[in-house]
Order: C-alpha cells, then structure tokens, then sequence
C-alpha cells in the first residue's frame, strides 16, 4: 500500500508480510493513518480534514490479490476493471481539499461502492470503536452468524427469502383492509373507463386508418377524376377513339414500325419499347383497379366520420392516440387485479399471508436450532481464549433467546411453537454475550460485567475465535490491545501470530510483548522539516527491531537493561512460534 499526502505522512510505502506485520511507533506520529488509509480503500468515508497540510489531495494507493477469492474476482469483472498478469487488482482512492472523492479500480473509474464491495471479500479492520459495537444486540447476533457459518447462514436465506414474501402479504393486506373505501372508488373509476372503452372496441392504428380513409371519401370525386385522366393518357379514351390513342397506342405504333425496319439498330429499340409497354400496361391496370374501388357513397361517409368521433373521445380522455387508449387499458385491468377489496379477495390475501407465516415459522426455528448449537461452542471457544488471556476465572455465555412480539400492533409478529414472536429480517432470535469475571459472580452483559483493559480483552478473544471461521484473508487490528499489559499482552501476541497462519494480520500496537510477535516490524517515524511534522514508514532489521521493542519498554531503548528485555522478548517469541 502506498499513501501520499494523509495526515503526517508525506509519501510512504508499506509492504506487508503474508503473515503477521506489527506497526509500532511513537504517540502522534502517524500509526492511525495507515488504517485510515486501509479504511478509504475499503470504501469508508472520506474526510478532507486528512489531507495533509500543503498537499492538493491524499492518496491510497493498494494492491489486492484475488486468485484463491472468486467473489472478489467477480466484483472486479463486474466493475469492468483489469486486473494484473498475476491476478492481483490495484485499488486507489483520492480525496481532495474540497472534499471530492474519487476511485478506481484496475486502471478504470469506479463508484466509491465498489471498493466497499471489494472490501467486504478481502479485507476486515477491526478497532477500538468494535468494543462500543459490541454492546448491540444486532453485532452481539451478527458474531454468532460469522462463527456459525453456512450452518446459520443456509437456513437463513431461506427465511430471508420467505419473509421479503411475508411482509408484502402483510402489507397488502393492511393496505387493502385500511383503504377499502379509497381503493374501491379509485376500482369503480377504473371499471368506468373500461367500460367505455369496450363498448366503443378500438383496434390498433384504427384511427390513423380512418383518418386516411375520411380523406379519401371527401376528396373522392377530385381523386376520380384525376385518376381517369392519367387511365385515359395511359390506356386512351374508352370509346376507342383514334385521335386519342394514349401512351399505350402510341408506343404500340412506335414498335410496330421499329420492329419493320431493315436496319438492327431499330430493331434493338423494339425490344425495349416492348418492357415499357409491359409497364405502361400495369400501371393503366391498377388505376382502373383504384377508379373501381373508390367510393363517394356520402353515407358511408357519414358512417366513417361517426366511428373517427367514437375513438376521438376516447383519446380526449384517455391517451393521445388508440395506442396509448389500449396501454391505458391494459394498466388499469392490471391496477384492478391488486384493488380487490371484496370479502372474497380479503380472505384469499389473509389466507396468503398465513401459509408464508407457517412457512416462515418453520425457517424461523430452523434459524434458531442452530444457533443455540452454535451459542454453546462459540462460548466455550471465546472461555478459552480468555483463560490464555490472564482472565483464567472468566467465563463467557452466549443466549439465545425468542424476541416477544410488542403489543397487539405489532405488524411483525409471528407464532412459533405457539409463542407471539417479533420477526425481524435475521430471525425471531436475540442474541446477548454475558460474563461471570470470576467464580460465583453474577453473569452480566460484557459491557457491564468487564473494566476497559477486560472489554478489549474480551474483543480480542472473539475476533481471535471468529476470524477462525471468516473467509476474508486480511485482518487487521488497531489497536485493540488497549489497557492491557503483562502476561497478557504476551498472550495477545501469540494469539495474533497464531492467527497469522491462516490470516495475514496486520496489527497496530503500543505493546512490545505483541510486537515481538511479528514476522514484519514497521515503524512511524516522526520528524520536522521547516517546521512541518512529517512522518515516514520504515522496515525494522533485527538490530533496529531490538532498538524499537526497547523504546516501547518504556523507553529504554538508550539502556542495555532495556536491550536485554528486548532481546530476551524476541528470543521468547521465536520460540513460541517454532512450537
């Protein structure tokens, strides 16, 4: 990842181990902006006060591998975006001085909400805030469904899916019974305009055709007599007159004394004058065909002028045309099909919306079982981890309750097993994490029952235990370690770095127990050039790395006491990732 003009830093570049990489450095000196950075490429929110102080924008840069991750994959693709020979995909995300922000992806332009989509597959930032998101019901049951699985998540969808269906019943069903009165008014002008526009039986293009066919019975005695003109100057006048033979007599002469001659230049005209003649013989033909069919009966007339003011009333209040008369029709016999309001209709919709509820009620305690199967290992789990977290008389439930349904209004109340329950998108279920600090203690919420060093304690412990079961390979923790020290920071960095072999993990950490954990050491450095602060990113070699560690020592790094600690730090570390 690279990151130019974000808060103190300037210009850095940041390599990432696959495995575990720590990001240490001193209070002030830019360690946040690396997750801000990794939050704006996520697709986060944008906010101009970052922009460093004399820069035009800030700039993330990254690069995202994609092979083993087919939805990320299709994310890329379907944004139209690029990836690289060797499959990994370059996000970047720019925010201006004035606010603007913009992305892309694989060298093309995107809607920030594709980063955010792309995000979702590849990456999980985790910071302090996730203490405060654990008080929630709704993150307390998101937990549960992550560590579960397809074993919540597949029962799931079907509920999902059956309650989008139960709620439009719902709906409908209130809508219709509470607007009876309005829907059936709105039903009988509908049927009224059907009405006429049945009796009066428009077909497709009628009008136009009428109107072509008004013109032509108007202007029929004009018409005739043009088109026996042209029929006489054709073909010639009917009495056979000599005087008048018409083209066709004239041309007819014409071949006969070409077609005489000695000479074979005249004789090649015959043959030509006798395809006009075939012509000229056509078209005679048809105008007598037209004088046949024309008609300047006034009373069919009359009658054709009487059904164009049928369909002029109709598109007086209806449509523009016939065609748009017609639409209208269609539309409202569409509208009158969902604007039943008969007893009939009402007791087929109620008889709808409770087969989905029945349907329903089994996905519900489908949803149900399995979280409860999933609540008990998910707290054994995270009792576990607090143990290795020098919070070894810990312990964690997880209940699973059903969620009463709130009062007689409620429009999302549904019967399981006989129980009146609140339905909401992701079950019927409440989900809550309590703890007992120690033994005989009273299990209380985890943000009751835990001081602050205990809360990020306990955050880890569950993200350690979830992140287990997530699908997305980069984790990365700001942070979180908090209020915490001693042995059970050590505990921390062996978690992480256990954590590491499934995951890359990226940590920010104040602690050098954590530090000492990682495969890769960067440190934010701090500096001031002509009295601006700037910082740099730096890749830690052993020596420097013992340096760091003893700084974090509280401040030891000038001390050999404090070397010795470091180094005594890193040597444990090793050994406890080689075991």
């Amino acid at each position: 990842m690279r990151i130019q003009g974000l808060g103190v830093i300037d210009d850095a570049l940041l390599e990432l181990h696959p495995g575990f990489t720590v990001v240490t450095g001193e209070t002030g000196a830019g360690k946040t902006m690396v997750v801000t950075g990794l939050h704006l490429l996520s697709g986060g929110r944008s906010d101009a006060s970052r922009v460093r102080a004399g820069a035009k924008k800030a700039v993330v840069e990254g690069r995202f591998e994609l092979a083993p991750l087919p939805e990320a994959t299709a994310v890329v693709e379907d944004a139209g975006a690029d990836p690289d020979e060797d499959g990994s995909v370059i996000a970047l995300r720019s925010v201006g001085k004035d606010g603007r922000s913009r992305a892309h992806l694989g060298g093309r332009s995107v809607p920030v909400g594709v980063l955010a989509q792309l995000a979702e597959q590849v990456i999980a930032v985790h910071g302090q805030n996730d203490q405060l998101r654990l008080t929630r019901p709704t993150e307390q049951r998101a937990i549960i469904d992550r560590f579960a699985g397809d074993d919540v998540g597949e029962p799931l969808a079907e509920y999902q899916r059956v309650f989008s269906a139960w709620q439009e019943a719902v709906r409908e069903l209130a809508e219709r019974t509470s607007r009876s009165r309005e829907l059936a008014q709105q039903a009988d002008m509908l049927r009224h305009g059907l009405a006429e526009i049945d009796a009066v039986e428009p077909e497709p293009g009628e009008d136009t055709q009428l109107a072509e066919q008004v013109k032509r019975l108007a202007e029929a005695d004009e018409l005739r007599e043009t088109a026996t003109a042209a029929q006489a100057a054709v073909s010639g006048a009917e009495e056979g007159d000599p005087d008048q033979p018409g083209a066709l007599g004239l041309i007819g002469d014409a071949k006969r004394r070409l077609g005489g001659a000695n000479d074979p230049e005249l004789t090649a005209l015959e043959s030509r004058l006798s395809q006009v003649v075939v012509q000229l013989a056509d078209v005679g033909a048809e105008l007598g065909a037209y004088l046949d069919s024309l008609d300047a009966d006034p009373q069919k007339l009359e009658q054709v002028l009487a059904r164009q003011a049928e369909l002029k009333k109709l598109t007086r209040k209806y449509a523009a045309d016939i065609e748009g008369v017609l639409a209208w029709a269609a539309d409202a016999r569409e509208q009158l099909a969902h604007m039943d309001t008969s007893e009939e209709a009402l007791a087929e919709l109620a008889a709808r919306r409770d087969e989905l509820a029945a349907e329903l009620a089994g996905h519900a305690t489908r949803v149900t079982k399995a979280r409860k199967a999933a609540a008990a290992e998910l707290a054994s789990s995270i009792t576990a981890e607090l143990a290795g977290l020098a919070m070894a008389q810990a312990e964690i439930d997880v209940v699973v309750r059903a969620k009463p349904a709130e009062g007689e209004a409620d429009q999302a109340a549904l019967v399981v097993a006989g129980e009146r329950l609140h339905a909401s998108r992701y079950g019927v279920d409440e989900v809550e994490l309590l703890l007992r600090a120690h033994q005989g203690a009273p299990a209380l919420p985890v943000h009751k029952g835990a001081s602050g060093g205990e809360l990020s304690r306990v955050m880890l412990a569950i993200e350690v235990v979830v992140a287990s079961a997530d699908t997305v390979p980069t984790l990365v923790f700001d942070e979180v370690d908090a209020g915490v020290g001693g042995r059970a920071a050590v505990e921390i960095g062996r978690r992480l770095a256990r954590l590491a072999r499934s995951h890359q993990v990226v940590a920010v950490t104040h602690l050098p127990q954590v530090a000492a954990y990682a495969d890769k050491h960067i440190v934010v450095d701090k500096g001031t050039d002509d009295g601006v602060t700037r910082s740099d990113l730096r890749t830690l070699g052993s020596g420097d790395r013992v340096v760091e560690l003893a700084r974090m020592l509280a401040g030891m790094d000038g001390t050999e006491t404090g070397r010795a600690h470091a180094e005594e730090l890193l040597s444990l570390a090793e050994s406890d990732k080689a075991e």
